[in-house]
């Protein structure tokens, strides 16, 4: 597959396959994009949006967008221009009974489980569900617009405890898990076989013609079936906790799964690590500092880093605080601590110039 405005995506490929089995071909993988002075094409017009509903949903206008980028971009390194078309951060929710409350920023989801979870019954594939039909068509839509200009990433469905959370509310659920353990551990057994419902029919839509496939947010690539994973709620569960209810459910994903990379998300989470990382099937883990703290290539987060690597699993580090010189310094830190097998670098978007010392300097001191 030949994409209009990545040249070098075969290479690219290449090097997210090195970068899954944690090692790589020279230097360490890089999300570099850089803007260029003048358009390589003419921009279409793009109307803004009037609600935050067609902010979201509007995939024509989403296309347009994402176009103009890519005439005023280039995407160099390991990165790919690909189009996300999410209902919001966990839209499995929406599928399964949830109404999504649309704001500019985000997208939040209504409890829906407001008497017991005896009373709600077992969880249900409906393949008529309002919001499951237009994501669908929307993805479809998408796929069918993008040709071969550009990838159509999987939505970010969430899956597990997260969105058992969302249909419940977050307070009821705390109190669920002490309360009836064993209806709760069912109900995830259900929730993991219904993710595969969902994510198996996006990515038959979105798939390349080898299998591979893009997930969105995280600007991630694998030949076969890909995937971001994640618990938020963990920041509110002991490690026991961790251990009885979620762990067996990470197992059952990752499992299934061709690649994953686990989305850890804030200080509350770390404590979870040891046991994220048994888990075998897992690939990479991506760490999220959380507001106000500094960023991925900051010396603070090295013991995080440093359990990661000796598990032998990838890195994924986002440095993005500072100026040019920064992100340099901060990545030179971390290529010499940890070498650049399984390392994955991601930077802002810079000027073109800056762009090309970077890859540079990566050629000739990051190896």
């Amino acid at each position: 597959m030949k994409l209009k405005y990545k040249s070098d995506w075969e290479e690219t490929k290449r090097r997210f396959i090195a970068w899954w089995n944690h090692s790589k071909i020279d230097r360490p993988m890089m999300r570099v994009i850089a803007r260029l002075e003048e358009p390589i094409e003419p921009l279409e017009p793009v109307e803004p949006p009037k609600t935050p509903e067609k902010f979201h949903l509007d995939v024509e206008r989403k296309v347009k967008e994402l176009r103009n980028f890519c005439k005023t971009h280039i995407f160099l390194a390991e990165s790919f221009p690909s189009l996300s078309m999410n209902i919001g951060p966990g839209s499995m929710a929406t599928y399964l009974g949830s109404e999504p409350v649309f704001s500019w920023d985000t997208v939040w989801y209504t409890p829906c489980i407001n008497t017991s979870w005896e009373e709600w019954g077992p969880l249900k594939y409906d393949e008529n569900n309002y919001w499951w039909r237009l994501h669908l068509s929307l993805i479809c839509r998408a796929k069918e617009l993008a040709g071969d200009d550009f990838l159509v990433n999987i939505p970010d469905i969430i899956e597990s405890l997260d969105i058992l959370s969302a249909l419940r509310g977050a307070q009821n659920f705390i109190y669920d898990l002490i309360d009836m353990p064993e209806v709760i551990k069912s109900y995830i057994r259900e929730i993991d076989e219904l993710y595969f419902k969902y994510y198996d029919a996006m990515y038959e839509i979105v798939k390349d013609k080898d299998g591979g496939s893009s997930y969105t947010v995280f600007a991630i690539w694998g030949p076969g079936k890909t995937a971001k994973v994640q618990c938020d709620f963990s920041a509110v569960m002991s490690p026991r906790q961790f251990q009885e209810f979620f762990i067996p459910s990470l197992n059952y994903l990752c499992g299934k799964l061709d690649y994953t990379l686990y989305h850890l998300d804030g200080p509350d989470a770390i404590k979870h690590l040891p046991a994220i990382l048994s888990v075998k099937d897992l690939d990479a883990i991506q760490w999220t500092p959380g507001a106000g703290k500094p960023d991925g290539g900051s010396e603070d987060w090295y013991p995080i880093y440093d359990m990661v690597k000796k598990s032998g699993k990838s890195l994924w580090i986002s440095i993005d605080e500072g100026d040019f010189g920064d992100w340099v310094r901060k990545a030179d830190k971390i290529v010499k601590r940890y070498g650049a097998d399984g390392l994955y670098l991601l930077f802002p978007v810079m000027d073109l110039e800056p762009a090309r010392e970077l890859i540079k300097k990566a050629e000739m001191d990051w190896r």
